[in-house]
């Protein structure tokens, strides 16, 4: 589950981690308030306006502007707020932007340079451990600095069963090139970071950049936070930070439906029970000659209510011509999924698209009997090959 910047903050200096301090806004008034309160609080003057949504690459696409005074910070969150904005992860519709998180300003002069790292906490699945992932080209593309100067990122394997240890936060440190306080600060700020990421049950921190400030201050100035979506049990209020106007509408009805559905850009619907199954139905829809719409599993209790709801989702894409559902009895019997089947289409009233049903299992010929004789507009078939034969069928 990705969070916003401001909430993935209120994480990490739970746990210690310094960050930059901002307030968000879902207006431009509470935007000059909070820079009002920057001011006070902060004594910073200037402050950064910063589009919320779930993508990187905003600065880029013209999320984040800094602002000198109140009729810059009026006039930056007016445009920011309500765009439609365009990066690098969002695709070319972009996402709407409804909050913006204004935040101090941390860039400024002192006794030495601002440096900015990049650094990141993640699991390495090669070897089953964490990993800390970190360079000295921070505030940029890290994927144009592995491709082009893969030797300036380091990597820190940490074993889950001991923690981080004290040795690795001081090598890090040095590996930056950081000396004195910055050193010490860099430390701790890596020691609360892999603390925080453990405690959570994250899947990923992403920190860029973290900032060595002018007075060697270690800070956290941009924070991408991925929380997995299996501990958030564990987590309740972490739950509650779900945006679901972030997400795909589609994805979040099916979610509500306890369905694992994700779109894609064909023509055929597929409502399978299982992963691995799933792969090799679309794997078949593509030999077919079809490309697959979607991935969505609806797990090994498919039932009337299940399959309805797989129905209405997968006929919300325009570009479906036809549906294949693919189960495989083995908790659950194939005639029960079958009159759910029938039970869903008579429910629905008016299928726009052929439907092929391949069950095969437990009960798999009282199945396809049942489908036979329900004069709905649904093609059986046992075997995959079968199957797949009608795809092309029904999409000549």
């Amino acid at each position: 589950m990705n969070i916003h910047e401001y909430q993935g903050k209120e994480i990490l200096k739970s746990f210690g981690v310094a960050v930059q301090e901002g307030i968000v806004a879902d207006t431009v008034d509470q935007a000059v308030e909070a820079a009002k309160k920057m001011k006070s609080d902060y004594n910073s003057d200037w402050v950064v306006i910063k589009a919320q949504i779930h993508a990187g690459g905003r600065g880029k696409g013209g999320g984040v502007k800094l602002a000198k005074n109140l009729d810059e910070v009026k006039e930056r969150a007016s445009a920011i707020l309500g765009m439609q904005l365009v990066t690098p992860q969002t695709g070319p519709e972009g996402k709407k932007v409804n909050k913006v998180l204004v935040a101090q300003d941390v860039y400024y002069p002192g006794a030495s340079e601002t440096k900015e790292f990049y650094m990141s906490v993640l699991l390495n699945r090669t070897n089953g451990t964490n990993i800390i992932m970190y360079s000295t080209e921070g505030g940029m593309d890290i994927e144009e600095v592995a491709e082009k100067t893969p030797h300036l990122i380091f990597k820190e394997d940490i074993d889950p069963k001991v923690g981080l240890q004290g040795f690795q936060a001081r090598k890090i440190a040095f590996n930056l090139g950081l000396t004195g306080a910055a050193h010490k600060e860099m430390v701790k700020f890596v020691t609360a970071l892999y603390k925080a990421y453990d405690a959570t049950d994250s899947a990923m921190f992403e920190i860029n950049p973290v900032l060595k400030t002018s007075d060697d201050k270690i800070i956290a100035v941009d924070a991408k936070v991925n929380l997995d979506e299996n501990a958030l049990f564990r987590h309740k209020d972490y739950a509650a930070m779900r945006d679901t106007a972030e997400e795909d509408p589609t994805e979040v009805e099916a979610s509500a439906s306890n369905l694992n559905y994700v779109k894609l850009d064909g023509n055929v619907g597929c409502m399978v029970n299982g992963a691995g199954l799933a792969m090799a139905t679309m794997d078949i829809i593509k030999i077919a000659g079809g490309e697959p719409a979607n991935f969505l599993d609806v797990g090994g209790t498919a039932n009337a209510e299940t399959v309805k709801a797989g129905f209405n989702i997968i006929l919300k894409d325009p570009n479906v011509k036809a549906i294949l559902i693919n189960i495989f009895g083995g908790i659950v019997r194939c005639d029960r999924v079958a009159q759910g089947v029938i039970d869903a289409y008579q429910e629905i009233g008016n299928v726009p698209v052929p439907i092929i049903c391949r069950l095969q299992g437990t009960n798999a010929e009282e199945a396809k009997k049942l489908i036979d004789e329900s004069g709905l507009q649904v093609y059986s078939a046992i075997a995959l090959q079968d199957a797949a034969n009608l795809v092309t069928k029904v999409l000549a």
